[in-house]
């Protein structure tokens, strides 16, 4: 009789579990259709980008377009009534373009004299008026550019001429392996005695629009630096395998100015079971300053406004602390997610996991996360409630540059990955403009960072 009685009281418990499980399942399902039809049928995230684009427009920092995106994101956070909208201070860089730059190839044997479309990288220092004028050498990496040494390298204009991989399917992957020409390149050709460097932009096509980002010069002589289009990359590598004698000739005018006062823009909805644990969804304020900055970032910033928008019209109480991060000074320089973890190590807070959307607007595939795999394993067991609605998998990769600073606070970081492939033909460049995003990509995008932060709220790691 009482093994009777432990055998059906075992049953019973087994019942009654997954009767719990089952209802908690079709909870998470019914809610999770109620955020995309909020984000698909009534969202906002379109038409404030909109505005941030063609009202704000640039917003490179430290200028007065990125203090207006700071009012402006502040302003749709205010009348949204959440439990807590505020400003954090961060010092910025603030560098200059100047006037629009030139660049030429001249007294080719072929051709004679041409223009060509550059840029001047991020934090690059100027030529000043005249520009520079001199032979090139080209490379394709820093191992060539080594191996060819300080007698060759000196006095000319090293030409970086390393293309993105286009048999990588993660188009992000190409970029990191072709970004160190950009990132480091300046610095290295200084070493040698070279007096400038082109860089072919890092693009996924082959255009005649130059792409900027930032470089980082390290403690040598900082010389002046461009991106030059693809285009034009094509063309002055062409003439240099029959004319090593031709001369290169760029201007430009940019500048480094003393750093100014700027913000992280931060709406949070309170948690009503464990406020303690906090959840934050961002992307950055910030942008280039040749085009709108809608796909980078213009489009995660709007819709990590868009994931509380909906918490809050759908009445969805979340049971941690969720909070809505515009990160400013991603482009060239991290302060914003460098500040914001510093706040948050030194207040003690508990950031449980940090969502960031920097990829662009498209339609939404994957999230990638850095976690330990026995979290990573739980995400995935949501898999179900999102695959509905185009959320294939969730997997073992980065989270995002602004979030990263947060690593080494014990935070689960997740990217949010839309399809990458039109990605770089846009960033960084003045095609990067409103009528690029697609509207209904961009609510799906939101609508999956929304039910991403629902799951974690009410079931955590």
């Amino acid at each position: 009789m009482k093994k009777n009685f432990l055998i059906f009281y075992y049953a019973l418990c087994c019942t009654l579990l997954f009767s719990a499980s089952s209802f908690a399942q079709q909870k998470d399902s019914i809610t999770i259709r109620q955020i995309y039809d909020e984000a698909l049928l009534r969202g906002q995230a379109y038409t404030q980008l909109e505005y941030l684009c063609k009202k704000v427009g640039a917003r490179l920092s430290g200028s007065p377009q990125a203090a207006a995106a700071v009012e402006f994101t502040r302003y749709i956070m205010d009348t949204m009534k959440l439990d807590k909208v505020y400003l954090q201070p961060v010092m910025v860089p603030h560098w200059v373009r100047g006037a629009k730059e030139v660049g030429k190839i001249v007294n080719s044997k072929q051709i004679g004299e041409q223009e060509v479309r550059v840029v001047a990288l991020g934090n690059s220092v100027g030529t000043g008026k005249g520009g520079i004028t001199a032979k090139v050498v080209e490379v394709k990496n820093f191992e060539e550019l080594k191996a060819l040494g300080k007698a060759k390298v000196s006095g000319k204009i090293v030409f970086f001429n390393r293309s993105m991989d286009a048999t990588k399917f993660n188009t992000f992957e190409a970029y990191g392996a072709a970004s160190d020409q950009r990132g480091a390149g300046p610095s290295e050709a200084a070493k040698l005695g070279a007096v400038g460097v082109v860089v072919r932009s890092l693009a996924s096509n082959i255009d005649d629009f130059p792409h900027t980002g930032s470089t980082r010069y390290q403690f040598v002589r900082q010389i002046p630096a461009v991106a030059i289009s693809t285009k034009g990359a094509e063309l002055l590598s062409g003439l240099l395998k029959n004319d090593t004698t031709l001369l290169f000739h760029f201007e430009t005018h940019c500048q480094m100015l003393p750093d100014v006062l700027s913000y992280n823009v931060i709406g949070e909805i309170k948690g009503s079971e464990k406020p303690e644990e906090i959840i934050v969804v961002g992307g950055h304020l910030d942008s280039w300053d040749l085009a709108e900055g809608a796909h980078d970032d213009g489009t995660g910033c709007m819709q990590a406004i868009e994931v509380l928008r909906i918490f809050k019209t759908l009445n969805i109480k979340p049971k941690r602390t969720i909070r809505a991060v515009m990160f400013m000074n991603e482009e060239n320089g991290l302060r914003g997610g460098l500040e914001y973890a510093k706040v948050a190590l030194e207040q003690k807070e508990k950031h449980i996991a940090a969502i960031e959307s920097d990829r662009g607007g498209f339609t939404p595939r994957e999230f990638s996360t850095e976690a330990p795999a026995e979290i990573l394993q739980k995400m995935q067991t949501w898999l179900p409630l999102l695959e509905p609605y185009g959320i294939t998998a969730i997997k073992k990769g980065g989270g995002g540059a602004d979030i990263s600073p947060l690593r080494n606070q014990n935070t689960v970081l997740i990217g949010y990955v839309p399809d990458s492939q039109r990605y770089f033909d846009l960033h960084h460049t003045e095609q990067d403009t409103f009528d690029k995003v697609n509207p209904r990509e961009l609510a799906l995008g939101a609508g999956a960072m929304a039910a991403l932060v629902y799951l974690i709220s009410e079931h955590g790691f």
